[in-house]
């Protein structure tokens, strides 16, 4: 990290805290590429807590001059006045994605709001602390359209999409992951919303020996699919996401739709446009959601892809 760069993210993170929102936000997104030496940089504004995180090792001395810069930070006007009060390091590079304290107490539970809805992460406990940030729109879509609906959420995580669906009126979710502590952590997002959990389902299974399971509370009128580029043991992208794809005509309704997602910067989406065509052909590519103007990249094929795929209207199979 030259020097440049460094007064590069000194600048902005200065920008940043003068007008920062009311709810949780990426304040810095390095890794979309648009600033020379900060590509293994990001920070997020968790509503007080600031987190730093780092995905490359730095040189000792540009880990000094880092941890420097954000020193003379906190005691800058900009971060006196946001409000802020907790610093967090985290080094994601490590295989404990060590969190670091620089400034503040450490607390290992966080409450965060998004779009009016409230979410519980976890600070230094794990690589990722609950809630992708990218996904804010693909959530806020969620809600848009989830009045009525049944829908079921494969790759639960904490189950924000869920959160999302039954702040929209959803009227069941099936959550399914096989990282049970996880789903824990999705039935407290439910009830720091005041929920009704008998309209929420929890499947810590693993997908590819559940078909039966999830098969049997549909069909639904939303399937979200939002895997991890790799899981080691239980999903590869470019070896398993054709084999959901295949299942999509029998699990859904007549008229449902599909948010099918994948954040992985070297796959784009016609990955997902042509296999939907191969798998699932009665299927039709209907829309890119837009990814947050916080989340620069370069290449728009790099960034989160989240795509709706539905069933063509009887007008249009007519045509």
């Amino acid at each position: 990290m030259q020097p440049e760069a460094l007064t590069t993210l000194q600048q902005h993170l200065s920008q940043a805290l003068t007008q920062l929102p009311d709810e949780t936000r990426r304040l810095f997104h390095g890794r979309g590429r648009c600033w020379a030496g900060l590509e293994h940089v990001t920070v997020d504004w968790l509503q007080g807590v600031v987190l730093v995180s780092l995905f490359r090792e730095p040189a000792a001395d540009e880990l000094e001059a880092l941890i420097g810069m954000l020193s003379a930070l906190t005691d800058s006007q900009p971060w006196q006045l946001s409000g802020a009060h907790t610093l967090l390091l985290q080094h994601r590079y490590q295989p404990d994605s060590h969190m670091q304290q620089l400034l503040g107490e450490p607390n290992e539970e966080w409450l965060i709001t998004e779009n009016g809805l409230r979410y519980k992460l976890d600070l230094g406990i794990k690589q990722n602390n609950g809630l992708f940030l990218d996904m804010r729109y693909g959530r806020r879509w969620v809600q848009q359209q989830a009045q009525g609906k049944r829908v079921l959420n494969l790759f639960a995580y904490t189950c924000g999409f869920s959160v999302a669906a039954i702040a929209g009126g959803a009227e069941h979710v099936v959550n399914l992951d096989m990282a049970r502590a996880a789903l824990s952590r999705g039935r407290d997002n439910h009830r720091l919303n005041g929920h009704d959990l008998s309209k929420v389902s929890f499947l810590g299974h693993e997908l590819f020996k559940s078909w039966g399971k999830v098969k049997k509370s549909g069909p639904y009128d939303l399937v979200i699919i939002d895997p991890p580029s790799f899981q080691k043991g239980s999903f590869a992208l470019s070896r398993d996401y054709q084999k959901i794809l295949r299942r999509l005509p029998e699990l859904l309704t007549p008229t449902g739709s599909v948010l099918a997602c994948i954040n992985d910067p070297d796959t784009g989406p016609d990955f997902l446009i042509d296999g939907v065509a191969a798998e699932a052909p009665d299927l039709v590519f209907q829309e890119r959601l837009e990814n947050p103007p916080e989340f620069p990249d370069i290449s728009p094929d790099s960034g989160l892809k989240a795509l709706v795929f539905g069933f063509p209207t009887p007008s249009a199979r007519q045509e």
